[in-house]
Protein backbone atom coordinates (compact mmCIF):
# COMPACT_ATOMS: atom_id res chain seq x y z
CA UNK A 1 0.00 0.00 0.00
CA UNK A 2 1.24 3.49 -0.82
CA UNK A 3 2.67 5.23 2.23
CA UNK A 4 2.20 9.00 2.28
CA UNK A 5 3.99 10.75 5.12
CA UNK A 6 2.10 12.95 7.54
CA UNK A 7 3.25 16.54 8.07
CA UNK A 8 5.01 15.38 11.24
CA UNK A 9 6.86 12.63 9.34
CA UNK A 10 7.89 15.08 6.61
CA UNK A 11 9.25 17.44 9.28
CA UNK A 12 11.17 14.65 11.01
CA UNK A 13 12.72 13.41 7.76
CA UNK A 14 13.71 16.99 6.91
CA UNK A 15 15.25 17.51 10.36
CA UNK A 16 17.34 14.36 9.99
CA UNK A 17 18.70 15.64 6.67
CA UNK A 18 19.67 18.97 8.22
CA UNK A 19 21.30 17.22 11.20
CA UNK A 20 23.37 15.07 8.84
CA UNK A 21 24.30 18.06 6.68
CA UNK A 22 25.46 20.00 9.73
CA UNK A 23 27.54 17.13 11.10
CA UNK A 24 29.19 16.30 7.75
CA UNK A 25 29.50 19.71 6.07
CA UNK A 26 28.96 22.14 8.96
CA UNK A 27 26.29 23.90 6.92
CA UNK A 28 23.38 25.33 8.87
CA UNK A 29 19.76 25.81 7.90
CA UNK A 30 20.13 29.52 7.11
CA UNK A 31 23.12 28.97 4.81
CA UNK A 32 21.32 26.09 3.09
CA UNK A 33 18.19 28.19 2.52
CA UNK A 34 20.14 31.05 0.97
CA UNK A 35 22.36 28.80 -1.18
CA UNK A 36 19.36 26.95 -2.64
CA UNK A 37 16.99 29.92 -3.02
CA UNK A 38 14.41 28.38 -0.71
CA UNK A 39 11.13 30.33 -1.01
CA UNK A 40 10.62 32.21 2.25
CA UNK A 41 14.27 31.95 3.21
CA UNK A 42 15.66 30.62 6.52
CA UNK A 43 12.48 31.43 8.45
CA UNK A 44 10.52 29.06 6.20
CA UNK A 45 12.84 26.18 7.15
CA UNK A 46 11.94 26.80 10.80
CA UNK A 47 8.23 26.83 9.99
CA UNK A 48 8.51 23.53 8.12
CA UNK A 49 10.52 21.86 10.90
CA UNK A 50 8.13 23.07 13.61
CA UNK A 51 5.12 22.04 11.48
CA UNK A 52 3.75 25.57 11.42
CA UNK A 53 3.43 25.21 7.64
CA UNK A 54 3.31 22.15 5.39
CA UNK A 55 6.05 21.89 2.76
CA UNK A 56 4.80 23.18 -0.58
CA UNK A 57 6.00 22.12 -4.02
CA UNK A 58 8.39 25.04 -4.59
CA UNK A 59 10.06 24.45 -1.23
CA UNK A 60 10.21 20.67 -1.76
CA UNK A 61 11.98 21.18 -5.09
CA UNK A 62 14.50 23.50 -3.42
CA UNK A 63 15.11 20.96 -0.66
CA UNK A 64 15.53 18.12 -3.16
CA UNK A 65 17.94 20.22 -5.23
CA UNK A 66 19.94 21.21 -2.18
CA UNK A 67 20.18 17.74 -0.67
CA UNK A 68 20.78 16.10 -4.05
CA UNK A 69 17.84 13.73 -3.71
CA UNK A 70 14.52 13.04 -5.41
CA UNK A 71 11.31 14.92 -4.70
CA UNK A 72 9.87 11.69 -3.29
CA UNK A 73 12.60 11.63 -0.64
CA UNK A 74 11.41 15.03 0.60
CA UNK A 75 7.66 14.52 0.25
CA UNK A 76 6.00 11.43 -1.28
CA UNK A 77 2.76 13.43 -1.09
CA UNK A 78 4.02 16.13 -3.45
CA UNK A 79 5.88 13.69 -5.67
CA UNK A 80 2.65 11.83 -6.31
CA UNK A 81 0.85 15.06 -7.13
CA UNK A 82 3.50 15.97 -9.69
CA UNK A 83 3.80 12.47 -11.12
CA UNK A 84 0.81 10.39 -10.02
CA UNK A 85 2.44 6.97 -10.04
CA UNK A 86 3.01 4.58 -7.20
CA UNK A 87 5.83 5.37 -4.80
CA UNK A 88 7.53 2.41 -3.14
CA UNK A 89 8.17 2.37 0.60
CA UNK A 90 11.93 2.45 -0.09
CA UNK A 91 11.61 5.84 -1.80
CA UNK A 92 11.83 4.61 -5.38
CA UNK A 93 9.11 5.57 -7.85
CA UNK A 94 7.28 2.62 -9.39
CA UNK A 95 5.24 2.60 -12.59
CA UNK A 96 4.10 -1.01 -12.08
CA UNK A 97 4.29 -3.37 -9.10
CA UNK A 98 7.59 -4.92 -10.28
CA UNK A 99 9.20 -1.72 -11.64
CA UNK A 100 11.24 1.12 -10.18
CA UNK A 101 12.92 4.29 -11.41
CA UNK A 102 16.68 4.67 -11.09
CA UNK A 103 16.89 8.49 -11.05
CA UNK A 104 19.55 10.81 -12.40
CA UNK A 105 22.20 11.71 -9.83
CA UNK A 106 21.58 15.32 -8.87
CA UNK A 107 24.78 17.34 -8.74
CA UNK A 108 23.09 20.11 -6.74
CA UNK A 109 23.56 18.61 -3.30
CA UNK A 110 26.17 19.32 -0.66
CA UNK A 111 28.68 20.58 -3.21
CA UNK A 112 26.33 23.25 -4.53
CA UNK A 113 25.41 23.96 -8.14
CA UNK A 114 28.98 24.76 -9.23
CA UNK A 115 30.26 21.18 -9.70
CA UNK A 116 32.39 21.02 -12.85
CA UNK A 117 32.06 17.88 -14.99
CA UNK A 118 34.49 18.38 -17.86
CA UNK A 119 33.32 17.32 -21.34
CA UNK A 120 29.91 16.08 -20.21
CA UNK A 121 27.90 15.45 -23.41
CA UNK A 122 24.40 15.97 -21.99
CA UNK A 123 22.73 13.83 -19.35
CA UNK A 124 20.59 10.72 -18.97
CA UNK A 125 17.56 11.67 -16.88
CA UNK A 126 16.86 8.24 -15.39
CA UNK A 127 15.76 4.70 -16.17
CA UNK A 128 12.67 2.65 -15.46
CA UNK A 129 13.58 -1.02 -14.90
CA UNK A 130 11.86 -4.09 -13.54
CA UNK A 131 13.01 -6.18 -10.60
CA UNK A 132 14.28 -9.00 -12.83
CA UNK A 133 16.58 -6.60 -14.70
CA UNK A 134 17.87 -5.20 -11.41
CA UNK A 135 18.57 -8.63 -9.93
CA UNK A 136 20.37 -9.89 -13.04
CA UNK A 137 22.33 -6.76 -13.92
CA UNK A 138 23.09 -4.91 -10.67
CA UNK A 139 24.19 -7.68 -8.35
CA UNK A 140 26.16 -5.70 -5.77
CA UNK A 141 24.69 -2.59 -4.13
CA UNK A 142 23.63 -1.24 -0.73
CA UNK A 143 19.94 -1.03 -1.67
CA UNK A 144 17.87 -0.12 -4.71
CA UNK A 145 16.91 3.23 -3.16
CA UNK A 146 20.60 4.22 -3.26
CA UNK A 147 21.03 3.61 -7.00
CA UNK A 148 21.19 6.47 -9.50
CA UNK A 149 22.37 7.19 -13.05
CA UNK A 150 25.40 9.30 -13.92
CA UNK A 151 26.25 10.08 -17.54
CA UNK A 152 29.89 9.25 -18.27
CA UNK A 153 32.03 12.21 -19.29
CA UNK A 154 35.49 12.72 -20.79
CA UNK A 155 37.78 10.09 -22.27
CA UNK A 156 39.97 9.30 -19.25
CA UNK A 157 38.10 6.02 -18.60
CA UNK A 158 37.89 4.96 -22.25
CA UNK A 159 38.05 1.18 -22.28
CA UNK A 160 35.56 0.97 -19.42
CA UNK A 161 33.01 3.47 -20.76
CA UNK A 162 32.81 6.26 -23.32
CA UNK A 163 31.71 9.81 -22.82
CA UNK A 164 27.90 9.77 -22.81
CA UNK A 165 27.56 6.16 -21.64
CA UNK A 166 25.32 5.32 -18.66
CA UNK A 167 26.83 4.47 -15.27
CA UNK A 168 24.91 3.17 -12.27
CA UNK A 169 26.17 4.66 -9.00
CA UNK A 170 25.58 3.35 -5.48
CA UNK A 171 25.11 6.44 -3.31
CA UNK A 172 25.22 4.26 -0.21
CA UNK A 173 29.01 4.11 -0.54
CA UNK A 174 30.52 7.42 0.63
CA UNK A 175 34.06 6.35 1.46
CA UNK A 176 36.80 4.48 -0.37
CA UNK A 177 36.22 0.82 0.44
CA UNK A 178 38.98 -0.91 -1.47
CA UNK A 179 40.07 -0.75 -5.09
CA UNK A 180 37.04 0.32 -7.16
CA UNK A 181 35.74 3.01 -9.51
CA UNK A 182 34.13 5.94 -7.72
CA UNK A 183 32.27 9.15 -8.57
CA UNK A 184 33.88 11.86 -6.45
CA UNK A 185 34.98 15.48 -6.36
CA UNK A 186 38.15 17.34 -5.50
CA UNK A 187 37.27 20.97 -4.76
CA UNK A 188 34.55 21.82 -7.31
CA UNK A 189 35.57 19.36 -10.03
CA UNK A 190 33.91 15.98 -10.45
CA UNK A 191 35.73 12.80 -11.45
CA UNK A 192 34.94 9.19 -12.26
CA UNK A 193 38.14 7.25 -11.63
CA UNK A 194 39.56 4.14 -10.03
CA UNK A 195 40.86 4.78 -6.51
CA UNK A 196 43.45 2.73 -4.66
CA UNK A 197 44.51 3.34 -1.06
CA UNK A 198 48.29 3.04 -0.70
CA UNK A 199 49.67 3.11 2.89
CA UNK A 200 51.88 6.12 3.40
CA UNK A 201 50.83 7.74 0.13
CA UNK A 202 47.08 8.29 0.38
CA UNK A 203 44.62 7.67 -2.42
CA UNK A 204 46.01 6.97 -5.87
CA UNK A 205 43.80 8.07 -8.78
CA UNK A 206 44.02 5.89 -11.91
CA UNK A 207 42.53 6.22 -15.38
CA UNK A 208 41.78 3.41 -17.84
CA UNK A 209 43.12 5.59 -20.66
CA UNK A 210 46.89 5.30 -20.30
CA UNK A 211 47.56 8.73 -21.75
CA UNK A 212 46.42 10.11 -18.38
CA UNK A 213 48.94 10.03 -15.54
CA UNK A 214 48.14 8.80 -12.06
CA UNK A 215 47.88 11.36 -9.27
CA UNK A 216 47.34 11.38 -5.53
CA UNK A 217 44.59 12.70 -3.28
CA UNK A 218 46.14 13.84 -0.01
CA UNK A 219 44.70 15.16 3.25
CA UNK A 220 45.08 18.80 2.17
CA UNK A 221 42.48 18.40 -0.60
CA UNK A 222 38.74 19.02 -0.29
CA UNK A 223 37.62 15.51 -1.26
CA UNK A 224 34.18 13.87 -1.22
CA UNK A 225 32.94 10.50 -2.48
CA UNK A 226 29.45 10.60 -4.02
CA UNK A 227 29.20 6.88 -4.69
CA UNK A 228 30.76 3.74 -6.17
CA UNK A 229 30.24 2.76 -9.80
CA UNK A 230 28.49 -0.61 -9.74
CA UNK A 231 27.75 -0.90 -13.47
CA UNK A 232 29.11 0.73 -16.60
CA UNK A 233 28.22 0.29 -20.26
CA UNK A 234 30.48 0.99 -23.23
CA UNK A 235 28.55 2.14 -26.25
CA UNK A 236 29.70 1.61 -29.82
CA UNK A 237 28.53 3.31 -33.01
CA UNK A 238 27.39 1.15 -35.91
Amino acid sequence: MLKIWTQTEEARHLQRRFDLLKSEKRIGQAEFARANALPGGPSMVTQHLKEHRPINLAAAKAYARGFGCSLAEISPRLAQEVNPIEIGTNGNLKTKPDELVIPQFKTGGSMGRGLLLRDQPGVIRGWTVNQEWLQKNIKSHTGSANLCIVTGFGDSMKGMFNSGDPLVIDRGVNSVEGDAVYFFRVDNEGFIKRLQRIPGKGLIVLSENKKYETWTIDQTMDFEVFGRVVKAWQGEDF
